[in-house]
């Protein structure tokens, strides 16, 4: 319709102005949502699975039973006795069987080699499990602008997973080695973690619209963001450090608390703690110190993570309180389970009670940064 002439004297307030629609913000490029969110919470529920079985299979000492790292045909187990006796001669070769297990039976060989055979599949289907939504949403152009490079990070990352997986496990077939390298099984749990902290802040950013996001961050707590940023690396290292523990099965070294006992006495430190060459080696394999330096970081965390929370204390939003609470419980928790750990010999029970719980303070405390920086909205009285 032509425009109609305007009077000279005609109210700037009578002309008509055009009136924005509403969720502009997320009308464009919003994608499937919802959808990638439930797909990336059933890939979180299986990385959890998968770090709990990995624990497991470590304590069953059954991560070297498999000998090669065949990404395709390592899919399918032996099918024929022919096939398990060849597998088990593999075996029989590395330092483990002749040093440790001496004498095992085909029927035992069989045990240890399914849980690593089970915790490798339990990868390949994760892996599948990534490919088949992510190709799913991009062919369907659902995938929400600025998001498609997250996801595929976390499709790069679990395949970069597996190859430091075969990395680990090939330092246990070398001359000398009874176990895994510790350092490789740090790096290769510490990477899981790293997965799993990215889906589970992607799916705290997908729970909420764009627009919303951007409304909350302007109301965001520099200060608690700083803060639980600092506790989210402080226990990154920690997990670092329980991960070397369980690489040299130091948990079983000094099962006291809170000195470390050995043969002439009872300790506050470790005895000994540098009697290796090169005197780095010590950080990594000898069992007091480096159950020492758990210990130590553990007392640390706990105090950094109590003054953290009495700082979030001081916030008016009472969902960023409720977060900081639960992190607080939660560590509390697991310094409960760990020390039960040691004093309970490193028992397979306790241990792998002790990873789950891992998992759960790492989630709650990045769940705590993400309300710090995305407070949820609540009435002026609080409610």
């Amino acid at each position: 319709m032509a425009n109609k002439p305007r009077s000279i004297f005609e109210e700037v307030s009578d002309v008509q102005k055009p009136v924005a629609a509403p969720g502009g913000i997320d009308a464009r490029g919003k994608g499937a949502r919802s959808a990638i969110r439930t797909w990336l919470i059933v890939l979180f529920a299986l990385v959890v699975v998968m770090i709990t079985v990995g624990g497991l299979t470590r304590l069953t000492d059954s991560g070297l039973s498999i000998t090669e790292w065949e990404p395709i045909s390592g899919s399918v187990p032996p099918m024929s006795t022919a096939a398990w006796e060849a597998e088990f001669d593999a075996y029989k070769l590395i330092p483990e069987y002749i040093e440790q297990n001496a004498g095992m039976s085909l029927a035992e060989f069989k045990v240890i080699y399914y849980w690593e055979w089970g915790h490798r599949q339990l990868g390949r289907f994760i892996g599948v499990v990534w490919a088949l939504g992510f190709f799913y949403f991009l062919a369907r152009r659902q995938i929400p602008v600025g998001w498609t490079g997250r996801l595929v990070l976390i499709g790069a990352l679990g395949g970069l997973q597996g190859a430091i997986g075969w990395w680990m496990v090939h330092s246990g077939l070398q001359a000398g080695m009874l176990d895994v390298a510790s350092y490789r099984l740090a790096t290769h749990l510490g990477l899981a973690f790293v997965i799993l902290g990215f889906i589970a802040w992607y799916v705290f950013l997908l729970g909420r619209r764009e627009a919303d996001l951007m409304q909350a961050r302007r109301n965001g707590e520099a200060r608690l963001v700083t803060l639980t940023s600092v506790l989210v690396g402080f226990v990154f290292v920690q997990i670092l450090l329980g991960a070397l523990v369980a690489g040299i099965d130091g948990g079983k070294g000094f099962p006291n608390w809170p000195l470390m006992t050995t043969g002439t006495g009872a300790s506050f430190f470790p005895p000994d703690p540098f009697l290796m060459e090169p005197v780095w080696r010590n950080f990594f394999e000898d069992v007091g110190l480096v159950q020492f330096m758990h210990r130590m970081s553990a007392y640390l965390l706990f105090v950094f993570a109590g003054f953290v929370w009495w700082r979030g204390r001081g916030t008016a939003n009472a969902s960023t309180r409720a977060a900081l609470h639960v992190v607080f419980a939660i560590l509390t928790l697991q310094m409960v389970i760990g020390v039960m750990t040691v004093l309970w010999n490193a028992d397979v029970k306790f241990a792998i009670v002790h990873q789950f719980i891992a998992v759960v303070l790492w989630v709650v405390i990045l769940r705590a940064r993400y309300m710090a920086r995305y407070p949820i909205p609540q009435s002026i009285r609080g409610n």
